[in-house]
Parts: C-alpha cells; structure tokens; sequence
C-alpha cells in the first residue's frame, strides 16, 4: 500500500474509495448494454436451473450497471411466472439496493468532506422531514432511479431495517407491474415496461405525493409558527 494512502486521514481515503467505486459503477453502466444482457435469456428460458444462474447473475449486475430493479423483473417475470415471480424479484430489489445503500453509509461514516456533507445534509433534511421508512417509500415510489435513493438513503444514515422494508413497499407496485408484463411476453426485451411505464409512473408519483402530504404540511406550519414568533 503506498505511503501517500496511510498517512491520508480516514475520511479522505473514504472520499477517494467512493469516487474509484463511482468511476467504476459508471464504466460498467456505459459498457454493459441491458439489451444483450437480457437477450441470452431466451435460450435459458426452458431450463430453470439455467435460468436461475442468469437471472442471479443479471441481478448481480445490476447495481454496477445501474439498471433499474423493473428491468431484471421483466426477466424473472418471462422465466418464473407471476406467483414464482413477484416475490423473487422483490427479494431481488430489496437485496441488489442493499449494496449501494451499504457503499454510502461507509463513505459518509465520520466523512467531513464539504460534497459528503452537503449531500448527507440534503438527503437528512428530506428523511428527517420524512421520516426514514415513509421517505424512502415515497422515493422508491416515485420514478426516481432506484440507486439514487439507495445512495441517499445510505448517505443520510437511514437504519437497514427501515431501508429494506422501505424498499420492499415502495418497489411492490412496480414489480408486480413488470412481473406481470414479463410473464405476458413471448420474446423478453429490455423494453418490456414501455406499454405501461408512463401510466404505472403517474400512479405512483401521485401515491408518493400523498404520503408525503403529510409531513411537508407539518413542516410548512412549523416554519409559519417560526415566521410569527
């Protein structure tokens, strides 16, 4: 290890690990086409075992890539089915965003870089308001890319607990959607989402709205009550 790196102090190594892991995550997302990724399942499809390791594999993939967790459903969807189906993508959404939410916490534990800190502030700002587990609902309801949150989530010390459960209901609309068009399809396609993803994006924005009504009515009397005294 270089000497420069042992003397640096431990939130500037940190700083430099996040942006190397970024660099990366950006490479493999240029590099990595969803549309040859998903185009070998086709000939995996009749043989589950197979099927299985690709599916693992894409899922895997998918948070260097940035690939939403829609777009693997899709696949689960034409492979499994929807009974099989829904509950292995949503394990698959909720356990894909854990990575990046965990690369955040650690990047932003005892950081004092003014980026960092400035990001951890925004993001604490709308989870504080929020609350942890209805902020990150509302966000993963929201047509919002699914690692922007996980990172925002991570960076504003949001507990795992809330964060996987927060997860796991904001995802639920949107992979029993894709789920359902997945297992509908006779050819898979990265595409697979394009007939209702509009609609589905609508339903949801508004869901995230009303839950999120509340708390921001709260913090607009509060801030009126301020503005008084």
């Amino acid at each position: 290890m270089p000497v420069i790196w042992k003397v640096m102090q431990p939130g500037t190594r940190r700083s430099l690990a996040g942006v190397g892991l970024l660099a990366v995550v950006v490479a493999v997302a240029l590099t990595l086409s969803p549309d040859a990724a998903i185009g070998a399942v086709d000939a995996a499809a009749d043989e589950p075992a197979t099927f299985l390791a690709v599916a693992v594999a894409l899922y895997l993939v998918r948070p260097l890539a940035l690939w939403p967790p829609t777009l693997v459903a899709v696949v689960v969807g034409y492979g499994l089915g929807i009974a099989a189906g829904v509950p292995v993508a949503l394990a698959g959404a909720v356990l894909t965003s854990v990575p990046t939410y965990a690369a955040a916490r650690w990047v932003s534990a005892g950081n004092d870089c003014a980026p960092v800190e400035r990001l951890a502030g925004v993001g604490g700002g709308y989870f504080g308001s929020a609350g942890d587990l209805r902020g990150v609902v509302a966000a993963r309801l929201a047509p919002i890319p699914a690692d922007a949150v996980s990172c925002a989530a991570g960076l504003s010390a949001v507990p795992l607990r809330a964060f996987a459960i927060g997860v796991l209901v904001g995802e639920l609309p949107w992979t029993v959607v894709a789920v359902v068009v997945g297992s509908s399809l006779s050819t898979i396609t990265a595409r697979g989402l394009g007939g209702v993803g509009m609609p589905l994006a609508a339903a949801t924005t508004i869901a995230a709205a009303l839950l999120l009504a509340g708390p921001a009515y709260e913090r607009l009397q509060d801030r009126s009550v301020e503005a008084q005294s």
